[in-house]
């Protein structure tokens, strides 16, 4: 199947001086192109921007007293809010086995698979999209090692003395990068934001937006949903670490909007019989 036919030329065309014109293309024609990208050259940037992602996020030092106060004062300010569902959350979970358990595993290997699996089907099935979609991705990713390097958090199953539980050690089973024997192999205070947010939420839009199959779509649209519930139930991130992460996300969406002067999905139809304002 391909992708629905670009109608945002007309769109912008037809309304020339909407504010969201302005907001690009600040790239020259030739560094955007519409076809996608040859897949040698593809691959190479992708495995280039893994990384130096990994690279980095285990590179940062871990300031340990200020990664605990960090958390700690993210701890307090929702507790003012009352928007501190974690641990509740982290406790329901933990009660069932079975269900923290694939909760653990999905923690572990989902965050990569489905990631990796929405970038080739968007490569092959929608190549008039896959440089915008992606750009947006990799830019989020970008912003999000900028937040471990300057903003060192520590997840709440760090917090001694808050109740939280680890699950992955409580459980003995595979499921952080932060927990159990390689947890020395990887910085455990790159909480904020949260990345696991930043690329479920990317594939589930890209599915919810690009997929022709209803179900295709619903499922994007549970999976950031999910994920959410996961990363509280294993104490690995804040609520607030999961918002940094929408941020983040959205910022790699404006700044992608910004370079190209295109958005990365295609505008919702509009139902032919409208009639236009005069």
């Amino acid at each position: 199947m391909t992708a629905a036919p670009d109608t945002e030329s007309s769109q912008v065309a037809a309304a020339p001086t909407s504010r969201i014109r302005h907001l690009g293309p600040l790239l020259p024609a030739r560094l955007r192109p519409l076809h996608r990208p040859r897949l040698w050259a593809e691959l190479l940037c992708t495995v280039l921007l893994y990384w130096t992602y990994t690279l980095t996020r285990n590179a940062v030092p871990a300031h340990r007293a200020a990664a605990l106060h960090r958390a700690h004062a993210i701890w307090h300010a929702e507790r003012l809010l009352h928007v501190d569902i974690e641990l509740t959350v982290n406790h329901a979970a933990d009660r069932i086995g079975w269900l923290i358990v694939g909760m653990n595993y999905y923690y572990a290997t989902l965050h990569f698979i489905v990631t990796i699996g929405v970038l080739i089907w968007l490569y092959v099935r929608h190549p008039a999209r896959y440089r915008p979609v992606r750009t947006a991705l990799y830019t989020a990713t970008l912003l999000a090692l900028v937040g471990f390097a300057f903003c060192a958090t520590a997840p709440p199953r760090f917090l001694a003395g808050q109740g939280f539980i680890d699950t992955v050690v409580t459980h003995h089973t595979w499921g952080s990068w932060a927990s159990g024997d390689v947890a020395s192999l990887s910085n455990q205070y790159a909480a904020m934001p949260s990345v696991h947010i930043v690329w479920s939420a990317w594939s589930g839009l890209t599915l919810a937006f690009l997929a022709r199959r209803t179900w295709v779509r619903v499922l994007g649209a549970c999976y950031p949903v999910a994920t959410f519930t996961v990363i509280l139930a294993t104490a690995n991130h804040f609520v607030a670490d999961a918002a940094a992460g929408a941020v983040t996300l959205a910022a790699g969406f404006l700044i992608q909007r910004l370079l190209t002067g295109r958005p990365a999905y295609p505008a919702p139809r509009r139902n032919a019989l409208t009639v236009s304002q005069p």
